[in-house]
């Protein structure tokens, strides 16, 4: 069972197969593994203990930026997220782990629908929130994330995206050659306006 895998200078944890949405572009569909990993389908997913206890056995020589970001929507677990985050920047992985790394969450912002009592202020352990935006209104959205909860969708990921900006640094992202020039432009537009940063990010 992977739940750490290195892509390049980054190291990715992988905490859930599960996942709200069935994106038209998600590597699940045509491929099991991502960077050092063969596979990362989980047989069950790992315990808070398990996770650290992985993370403390782990050689972060290289490494530049620890990723909330597997085969799964990390937020189907936010708690253990949450916690995990902190875990992070405490003394004692910092002991473990000097300088201490940045940490960043990819997620696809439906956080408020998953667990509709989630405390926003938890991302203050978390250096950047990256969400999948992936397009430029709610119909879009529907067409290219499938996402179960329906129209709402759109709106909640955007209201998550206002909110995570009191706490953190947030960043919008678009896969690399899935829209067309027009709506790249609303995305950018989208971002600019709310104030977050924009980042087109390749088929990893």
């Amino acid at each position: 069972m992977t739940i750490l895998y290195r892509l390049g200078s980054k190291v990715y944890l992988n905490i859930t197969n599960a996942c709200p949405c069935a994106c038209l572009f998600c590597l699940r569909e045509t491929q099991s593994g991502v960077g050092d990993a063969d596979s990362l389908w989980l047989t069950r997913e790992p315990g808070l203990d398990e996770i650290k206890l992985a993370l403390n056995g782990y050689s972060f020589d290289g490494v530049d930026e620890i990723v909330f970001c597997g085969y799964g929507e990390p937020m189907e677990r936010a708690d253990v997220v949450i916690a995990i985050a902190k875990y992070l920047k405490s003394d004692a992985f910092a002991q473990k782990n000097k300088p201490a790394l940045p940490v960043r969450l990819n997620t696809n912002g439906l956080v408020y629908l998953m667990w509709p009592n989630f405390d926003i202020s938890g991302l203050a352990s978390i250096d950047t929130v990256s969400i999948s935006l992936n397009a430029d209104d709610a119909l879009e959205y529907l067409r290219v994330a499938r996402p179960r909860f329906g129209e709402a969708s759109f709106d909640a990921l955007l209201r998550f995206a206002r909110d995570a900006r009191d706490y953190t640094s947030v960043v919008f992202s678009v896969v690399e050659g899935t829209m067309n020039p027009a709506r790249l432009d609303n995305c950018k537009r989208i971002a600019g306006e709310m104030g977050v940063g924009f980042r087109l990010r390749p088929r990893e």
